[in-house]
């Protein structure tokens, strides 16, 4: 890698986690708003209660953090992997029962990073599946 590279790297990673703690910021502080500073319009949210569920990611979580109280919550970057105008990142949000594991996609687009998908699942305390 080269030290153009390199530095573009860098600043994309800056950026990404920019993107990420918006994402952080609705979710902690129940701030819908930043989920649009998070999420392009179409992003979709996906995951497995007893079925597969997909919906769109801002108006899910814009509806969940609007109906429940803030609680207590720990955030953590558990991994960036940039590829051109392309990362993927595993996040955690952890309360004090579970965690939310949040895989995203984001893509570059027009200059900034957005998450484009997010799938997650629950973890329950103690369990590390």
């Amino acid at each position: 890698m080269t030290q153009v590279q390199a530095q573009a790297q860098n600043n994309d990673l800056q950026f990404i986690e920019e993107t990420i703690n918006y994402y952080f910021d609705g979710m902690t502080t129940h701030n819908a708003k930043s989920f649009e500073k998070a999420f392009h319009p179409s992003a979709t949210m996906k995951w497995i209660d007893k079925k597969y569920e997909e919906v769109n990611a801002i108006e899910a979580l814009s509806e969940y953090v609007n109906s429940n109280d803030t609680v207590e919550t720990k955030t953590y970057i558990m991994a960036i992997n940039i590829a051109g105008d392309a990362t993927n990142a595993q996040l955690e949000l952890e309360y004090d029962t579970f965690s939310y594991i949040d895989f995203m996609h984001l893509l570059k687009i027009d200059g900034k990073w957005k998450i484009v998908s997010k799938t997650y699942s629950t973890r329950t305390k103690g369990n590390n599946k």
